[in-house]
């Protein structure tokens, strides 16, 4: 079972910078799609970054612009760097890569905290 290890998390300062990486144990054959979402206290999942095999990136209006979203399949590894942060930017972070064959996987998330 391949498993996503996520890093990178942390505290900083509103209009700071982070990047998040995401790691997978072993190769996913056929990815269809990854991407990274977030979570906030008393709040739903959402999607804040996509990239699709298509290479045609996706991103909701509240971060365009300010995040981006890469892979690196040498490395079997993604990120999400995420710039000009808000307060509003705090949740957990989770990346996700779903397969041709529908299979899904899930990182255990990592905290990032934006302070104003």
């Amino acid at each position: 079972q391949v498993q996503l290890v996520e890093s990178g998390g942390g505290l900083v300062q509103a209009g700071g910078s982070l990047r998040l990486s995401c790691a997978a144990s072993g190769i996913i054959l056929r990815i269809n799609v990854i991407g990274w979402y977030r979570q906030a206290p008393g709040k739903r999942r959402e999607l804040v970054a996509a990239l699709p095999s298509n290479g045609s990136t996706d991103y909701p209006d509240s971060v365009k612009g300010r995040f981006t979203i890469s892979g690196d399949n040498a490395k079997n590894t993604m990120y999400l760097q995420m710039n000009n942060l808000k307060p509003e930017d705090t949740a957990v972070y989770y990346c996700h890569v779903v397969s041709l064959y529908g299979r899904e996987y899930w990182g255990q998330g990592t905290q990032v905290t934006v302070s104003s």
